[in-house]
């Protein structure tokens, strides 16, 4: 007898558990995706973009600049006389140094301008799925996963929540 209701009440757990089980909800976010398509992420491209473009052309200005001088080092270096030929290549080396270290910098700061820029946009994804969770009574909602069955990803949902709040609070 005692082996009977030790076995019922496995059942009731069993069972129990099952009808949990059902009820339990999950998803997937695909991070990438929205760091590329959501409003905030695309926003924040267009807002680094305008940030740098001033330097980005300052650059491009400057190797311009160094191409047509070593063209007409190429071109008029005959003409010139030792002294100026030494000048002009110093000028050249000179140039190039500087750009270098403009491109270096320039590609630094843009990092951390897009890791800034990023990490605000993870931000608000985070705060959009949260809200997403709570309001459609999901248990759990993965980030990372190496496969997702479309049925589970809540991508777009998070992306439309994104943009909806970005345009209330305009």
């Amino acid at each position: 007898m005692n082996v009977f209701f030790k076995a019922g009440i496995l059942l009731t757990l069993c069972f129990s558990g099952l009808s949990q089980a059902a009820d339990f909800r999950v998803g997937v976010v695909d991070t990438e995706r929205i760091l590329r398509e959501s409003a905030p992420a695309l926003k924040a491209e267009k807002r680094i973009e305008k940030e740098f473009s001033g330097r980005d052309q300052e650059i491009k200005k400057m190797m311009k600049q160094i191409r047509e001088l070593q063209s007409s080092l190429e071109k008029d270096g005959t003409k010139l006389s030792d002294a100026d030929h030494r000048n002009k290549e110093r000028e050249l080396t000179a140039l190039n140094v500087n750009l270098q270290r403009m491109q270096r910098e320039f590609r630094e700061d843009l990092n951390l301008r897009k890791n800034e820029e990023l990490a605000i946009v993870l931000e608000l994804a985070n705060k959009a799925i949260q809200a997403i969770a709570e309001n459609e009574k999901y248990d759990l909602i993965l980030q990372e996963a190496v496969y997702r069955n479309p049925k589970i990803d809540v991508t777009d949902r998070v992306i439309k929540f994104l943009a909806t709040e970005k345009a209330e609070t305009k």
